[in-house]
């Protein structure tokens, strides 16, 4: 039975006499009670990605940043996913989620409450003391299956709290990484623009001295000062562009920025092998986020059931026990008991039930079609990720082709100036050609690891972090 013709059935029903509803909405309702595990959904998946590595049958692990061999790294993300404070918001959101779940499930026990009480009465024949006890129980019994499908809906919202609170720390990761391979490759910068400063700076001094010699004109030697003056310029930008990382890479590890975090060397990390992208399919399955839309989605499913169910008649059961005497020692010694059962019918709400049903139904769908957008961009970015490198790939062998041809060039044109055969502005452009094809190929080598990074991010299932994995496994075993 599909939900459309589910809800047009029990929406007659409601609306028929109460005793053919009363009976027919129960085998209608028991028949529709579960909804699948996956949807049908808006989406029809690929059977495969544009490319995949060549050890198949391994997915991407859950610590992807150990692949890089960087123990420095592997400490920064420990220690963030330990102390960032916007992930601890996150885990404190999943125990409120939580506690909510817990709350709402109460109502599938009964409730029971003690209560106690004594008084004095004065009148003209004197004073009398009154002392009570009892013991009240309550319970709703849950013919529709409102209060299952309530909590049901909670243990589920919770659940995606969790998915949330993982993916939060997927994308922890993957900023700790990039920020860390940013500040390896500005190191490098920095190293490289020193040498770059050093190198103008000695032919500076060559062509003052031709110069001097008159063997160059004077707007040789400014436009060889103007380069070492740009020198100097990148030598500070690359400087502070470091302290913004290190402040960066401070905070997102729970630390006041200031702290030094530099690297050991300035080499980055050669790239890993391609890893096995799995199918689509298995995606779904395993990326957080995707778990938090489809488990939000299915919370929005038992809300519509309770929807519905709340257009049916309701019975409470109550019992109560109590004692009353005139004396604390005889307070126990009569009893009191009572039984009451309670029918609650809606009978006229102004058409309030069943806005309520279309609304929940309008918002399932919505989340339905949230959940397939979310599908759709989660393969995108891994698509975009193997599009990108293998982009950035071709880029970097041509930038190393290139400053090959660029050093021979610079060379041969260095040796002419010197012999008289061609001006300067020559030898000038040969060599900021080559200096911006070093820093160029620096800062390829670098988007091809945040590249990488976003493939891994967007292939990764969960992390267990490090002080809350014994509280997240609990969860998704309450779940199960």
């Amino acid at each position: 039975m599909t939900d459309r013709n589910r809800f047009s059935m029990l929406e007659t029903i409601a609306d028929s006499r109460p005793r053919l509803a009363l009976l027919v909405a129960m085998l209608l309702l028991a028949a529709c009670a579960s909804p699948p595990d996956r949807p049908a959904g808006p989406v029809e998946l690929p059977s495969s990605f544009s490319l995949t590595g060549e050890s198949r049958g391994s997915a991407v692990s859950g610590t992807w940043w150990t692949v890089f061999g960087d123990p420095r790294l592997n400490q920064l993300v420990e220690r963030a996913l330990d102390d960032n404070f916007s992930l601890r918001a996150s885990y404190q959101r999943l125990r409120q989620a939580r506690a909510v779940a817990d709350r709402q499930s109460a109502g599938l026990f009964p409730t029971l409450d003690a209560n106690a009480a004594a008084e004095r009465q004065e009148s003209d024949t004197g004073a009398t003391d009154i002392f009570r006890a009892g013991l009240s129980a309550g319970y709703e019994v849950d013919l529709w299956g409102r209060v299952q499908a309530l909590s049901t809906a909670e243990e589920l919202r919770a659940s995606a709290t969790l998915a949330d609170y993982q993916a939060a720390a997927v994308s922890l990761s993957g900023e700790i990484a990039n920020t860390w391979f940013q500040l390896v490759e500005q190191k490098a910068q920095l190293t490289l623009a020193q040498s770059q400063l050093e190198i103008n700076q000695k032919i500076l001094a060559v062509i003052e001295s031709r110069f001097a010699m008159g063997q160059s004109g004077s707007a040789d030697v400014l436009r060889q000062r103007q380069l070492v003056s740009a020198s100097r310029e990148r030598l500070s930008s690359v400087t502070g562009e470091i302290s913004l990382l290190q402040n960066q890479l401070a905070v997102l590890t729970g630390q006041s920025p200031g702290q030094t975090w530099l690297p050991d060397d300035e080499t980055l990390p050669a790239l890993p092998p391609l890893p096995d992208t799995g199918v689509p399919a298995g995606l779904v399955q395993r990326r957080p986020d995707l778990q938090q839309a489809w488990r939000v989605v299915r919370a929005a499913d038992q809300d519509l059931a309770a929807a519905i169910s709340s257009r049916f008649p309701r019975i409470s059961i109550e019992a109560t026990v109590s004692s009353r005497a005139d004396d604390a020692s005889n307070l126990f010694a009569n009893w009191l008991t009572t039984l009451a059962g309670n029918l609650l019918v809606p009978v006229v709400d102004g058409g309030q039930r069943r806005a309520e049903v279309r609304r929940s139904e309008a918002a399932l769908q919505a989340l339905v079609q949230e959940y397939g957008q979310a599908v759709v961009i989660a393969i995108r970015e891994v698509e975009d990720a193997l599009a990108r490198e293998q982009q950035q790939k071709q880029r970097l062998e041509s930038l190393e082709d290139q400053i090959s041809y660029a050093r021979s060039a610079y060379r041969q044109l260095r040796n002419q100036y010197l012999n008289g055969a061609v001006s300067y502005i020559e030898v000038l452009n040969a060599l900021q050609d080559r200096q911006e094809l070093q820093r160029s190929i620096l800062s390829t080598r670098q988007q091809r690891l945040t590249t990488r990074v976003a493939l891994y991010r967007a292939l990764a299932g969960s992390i267990d972090t490090p002080s809350t994995s014994g509280t997240a496994a609990t969860t998704e075993s309450d779940e199960g």
